[in-house]
């Protein structure tokens, strides 16, 4: 096997849940001449990524180091509608200026891991902004209400009484359809995505393309241990988080998922991930030196070595030994929301991380938790600002 065929190999297998069609995507990958387009889709829903997102945007780079394009899709306009894979409940609409702002900032972070000589953006409202009602009814007429409540999430509704708004059933058409706009001969995504990446084939079919291949990702569980990894769910590691967050959120996991996070979130070959896990369950390796590895490991991957060994010392220091805060450094910060004392005192990198640590309860002015990410503070106020149990500072505000 060459060089090439073992790379196409490795694109097909590592960290990868399902290929369809295998054989035919192999073919390709080994035989066609030009570039083959990839679309993976994203909804700006939120303007971070998290560590679960790497997983299929390595997949993506890998697919780019074959010589191949990767098509992003914006979905500036489903991530108005709503998807509710893997969901319960509607997900809320975003306005269309909330979504060139989440784009923007996922963009900049999606170039850490995608190569952007390789990648083409297109957005959605390209081809939806022309669409008219004919088009639609042309569109959801390849598709039957019994396929469409095949769908996994759709069926646990129905099944619960949970309601099913309709505009939501427009998400797999439009989807799909934009494997029509782009002209994919691959589309990526999760395994949560199977039963729109398969509808993309049925659509393009229908409008005399080729159809696409699949291939899909294991899913990341979340640091709770229960749900898929999402900022919404707060159970994620951003990767512009702060190198002591992303090392004490790793800590924070339960043991059973060792086997998720060393096979997926590392950089680690599939059969050194094997090992790994062979000692945790042996006892060979400790639960609590096996999360430190995997937590050095996040760390020094989207930060630096130096970083995760310094935040190493910081959480044995305040966590291991309970010992806090050594001291309390004096800051000065502008009149303004908590957000912006917190980004503008160093206590958190971003506005969303700021958000974040609020909404989890992990900040606190004196003795009180901070509960309002919008509540201002004024010139002239002094207090101590605690973020976690080992971050904080005396603020003035000026």
């Amino acid at each position: 096997m060459n060089e090439r065929e073992q790379a196409v190999e490795r694109l097909l297998s590592h960290r990868v849940a399902q290929v369809v069609d295998r054989d035919e995507l192999r073919r390709m990958l080994l035989g066609v001449e030009r570039p083959l387009r990839a679309k993976i889709g994203f909804d700006p829903t939120s303007p971070d990524l998290h560590i679960g997102h790497a997983v299929l945007l390595e997949r993506v780079r890998a697919w780019q180091d074959l010589g191949n394009t990767a098509v992003l899709v914006v979905g500036d306009t489903t991530a108005q509608i709503g998807d509710p894979s893997e969901r319960n409940a509607t997900r809320p609409m975003l306005t269309a200026e909330q979504v060139r702002s989440n784009a923007q900032t996922y963009l900049d972070q999606f170039y850490t891991v995608v190569d952007p000589a390789r990648t083409e953006i297109r957005w959605q409202s390209e081809w939806f902004g022309k669409f008219g009602l004919q088009d639609v009814f042309r569109l959801m007429g390849k598709l039957t209400v019994a396929r469409m409540i095949e769908r996994d999430t759709f069926a646990k509704r129905l099944a619960t009484g949970a309601p099913i708004s309709m505009h939501e059933t427009l998400y797999p058409f439009l989807q799909a359809y934009d494997s029509v706009a782009v002209e994919a001969d691959l589309e990526m995504g999760g395994t949560d995505q199977t039963f729109n990446l398969l509808v993309g084939r049925d659509i393009q079919r229908d409008y005399g393309q080729p159809p696409q291949q699949i291939l899909t990702c294991d899913l990341l569980v979340g640091t709770d241990g229960v749900a898929k990894m999402s900022k919404s769910l707060g159970n994620s590691i951003g990767l512009t988080d702060a190198p002591y967050d992303q090392y004490a959120r790793a800590m924070s996991i339960p043991d059973e998922l060792m086997d998720n996070w060393a096979h997926l979130v590392t950089r680690w070959s599939d059969a050194e991930a094997d090992t790994f896990v062979a000692a945790v369950a042996s006892a060979e390796l400790h639960a609590k030196a096996a999360k430190q590895r995997l937590a050095r490991e996040i760390v020094s991957r989207w930060h630096s070595e130096a970083a995760a060994l310094a935040a190493e010392e910081e959480w044995e220091r305040s966590v291991g030994r309970g010992e806090g805060i050594a001291e309390l450094n004096e800051i000065t910060a502008p009149a303004g929301s908590y957000v912006a004392v917190l980004v503008a005192s160093g206590l958190a990198g971003s506005n969303s991380e700021a958000r974040r640590l609020i909404s989890q309860g992990g900040v606190r002015r004196d003795t009180s938790p901070v509960t309002d990410p919008l509540a201002t503070v004024a010139a002239g106020e002094q207090f101590e600002l605690r973020v976690g149990k080992r971050r904080g500072g005396r603020v003035t505000i000026i």
